[in-house]
């Protein structure tokens, strides 16, 4: 292990509500302050501090909730900024890399061809730089179990579409901005929609309900339709 160089000062933790803490972990998105996110919600989990009640990562903070009236602000406060104090970057476990198949374009991508030609790319040119990528689950967020994914390639980031949908399918994978991301669920949407997998990445069911988490990695292998249907069948 070695010392995180972050300065852990009063100034690193707000209140957020009546009964939740912010934890600030640094001001940009990138894989070294997601690490440092990773390691603050590893020290709670081992420390397990009294009056916490959960806790959830971001692309840089983590949010705390606790029980005032076992554990009030000040105190939840101090005991943070006690144990950030002396906190070393956690030994993560090898990250979990989940290969999500897509079936690009068509019905299921409808903005395949937009975000090709405001690239000047073809689509199928798209599609290999998309399922070339090495993406790191930053966050989940959103609707249950949506992932933030980064690593997308500038070569495709895409501003968000003007107008949002009314509807986008569960399943549809998108890009919004530098980001891209899978909708577990169909809810309006504004990203540019590419493809969609057949995989359910929510499973209410099932305990994570969440396929994706946190520090997990993500490929995307494309998939025909015909795959895609099939897949879909199986899932069922």
């Amino acid at each position: 292990m070695t010392g995180l160089s972050y300065s852990w000062t009063e100034d690193v933790l707000s209140p957020l509500g009546e009964t939740g803490v912010m934890i600030r972990c640094g001001d940009t998105i990138s894989e070294a302050v997601h690490r440092r996110v990773m390691s603050v919600c590893a020290l709670l989990e081992k420390s397990q501090p009294q009056g916490i009640l959960e806790w959830l990562p971001s692309f840089a903070s983590v949010t705390l909730f606790y029980d005032p009236l076992i554990s009030p602000y000040h105190e939840i406060c101090g005991m943070l900024l006690h144990e950030l104090s002396k906190m070393e970057e956690a030994t993560l476990d090898e990250p979990t890399t989940i290969i999500i198949p897509v079936c690009y374009g068509g019905e299921l991508g409808p903005d395949l061809e937009y975000v090709a030609t405001e690239h000047g790319l073809t689509p199928d040119e798209v599609i290999a730089i998309h399922t070339s990528g090495d993406y790191l689950v930053h966050m989940i967020g959103f609707a249950p179990g949506f992932p933030y994914l980064g690593g997308l390639s500038d070569k495709i980031a895409t501003p968000r579409r003007s107008t949002p949908r009314l509807r986008v399918e569960a399943g549809t994978v998108g890009i919004g901005g530098k980001q891209t991301g899978v909708y577990p669920v169909t809810t309006p949407g504004g990203w540019q929609c590419i493809g969609r997998t057949p995989l359910a990445l929510f499973r209410p069911t099932e305990n994570p309900p969440s396929l994706l988490a946190a520090g997990d990695r993500v490929r995307f292998a494309s998939i025909s339709l015909q795959e895609y249907l099939e897949q879909k069948e199986g899932e069922r």
